[in-house]
């Protein structure tokens, strides 16, 4: 049986797919293509579970006539959208769509209203498959590193070889981003050395918070490694600090010990960090439910629409770094 799966974007999205991906292969015993976009391939490229990725830069139309080729007996889909409803109206060709909740999650976000189902998005992937006879095996996310790229060893100068804490201050949309003072506030007072992490468009952000540390020590990775790399010097982490972001995703996929920051969004979506449930203990979140504007919108803002940003600015530095020293003190994982 040869099966198209399909997840165009993003980051953590894909990230969170590979529970399927890994029970379709050992379960079943399918062909298994995987269809996203080019830019996320680093996410899949290395995983042995899919016999054959499938990538696209701008469009569908770029491997139309490839996907046509290879006769899918069936089209798993895991985004659901128009363009994933464009592919399945050209290929005609059996499919099963993964339910995306949207009436809920927007009477979540406009009446404040939370009839979402209490299992995590995973389980909810899972569910789709579930009549190939794919069930969750429990044993998490997956995310493969390329070995040819170096570990944090390689990637970290000396001083961070006995132990560090990845501080992941980027994110797509600004209220979801832990504010750089406060970040530079909770990373001075950490008792291990701090790697900032965050793709280019945080280096400057980074560089704020560096000269605003002045006892612990810190370097800002932001935009100096690729997502391969980003991801090697996560997995290497003592703890990861980090906003609702991919690279949380990646850290879980590791097994880390995680602290993860909530601003306007919320893990009621079903997208928190997701653990075995013998790790679930190394997993902290933070977040302030008192805020009733929470959640304002299902992804983020450029700046906080009632423009006070408690959900963040209530998040004190000393709570991050209380939290922090609880995870750094359980037994090594």
């Amino acid at each position: 049986m040869k099966v198209l799966l399909v997840r165009f974007s993003s980051i953590g999205d894909i990230v969170l797919t590979t529970p399927v991906i890994r029970c379709l292969e050992e379960q079943t015993g399918v062909e298994l293509h995987v269809l996203t976009f080019s830019r996320f391939s680093t996410v899949l490229e290395n995983n042995p579970y899919i016999d054959r990725l499938i990538t696209a830069d701008h469009s569908i139309r770029e491997v139309l006539p490839l996907l046509r080729q290879n006769r899918y007996d069936l089209i798993i889909d895991l985004h659901r959208n128009v363009r994933t409803l464009s592919l399945k109206l050209k290929l005609r060709r059996p499919s099963i769509s993964f339910r995306k909740l949207n009436l809920r999650k927007y009477l979540l976000v406009n009446l404040k209203l939370n009839l979402m189902p209490e299992n995590h998005i995973v389980d909810r992937y899972m569910a789709t498959v579930i009549r190939l006879g794919a069930v969750n095996d429990g044993k998490g996310l997956d995310y493969f590193l390329d070995p040819g790229q170096g570990g944090p060893e390689q990637l970290l100068p000396a001083g961070f070889h006995q132990g560090y804490i990845a501080f992941v201050i980027g994110g797509r949309y600004l209220t979801k981003i832990y504010p750089a003072p406060m970040v530079a506030e909770a990373a001075d007072q950490l008792p291990l050395p701090v790697v900032l992490m965050g793709g280019p468009e945080d280096r400057e952000r980074g560089e704020m918070i560096c000269h605003a540390m002045h006892g612990n020590m810190v370097l800002n990775g932001c935009g100096n490694f690729s997502l391969g790399q980003s991801a090697a010097v996560v997995a290497g982490a003592s703890l990861v600090i980090t906003n609702d972001t991919g690279l949380m995703h990646i850290a879980t996929a590791f097994g880390r010990k995680i602290l993860s920051i909530w601003g306007n969004t919320v893990p009621a979506f079903g997208m928190g960090p997701y653990l075995p449930d013998q790790l679930v203990h190394y997993s902290t979140i933070m977040e302030m439910e008192g805020v009733t504007c929470r959640p304002s919108r299902k992804l983020g803002y450029p700046k906080c629409p009632r423009k006070h940003f408690n959900c963040m600015l209530m998040l004190s530095p000393e709570n991050v770094v209380n939290a922090a020293n609880d995870l750094l003190a359980l037994p090594p994982l």
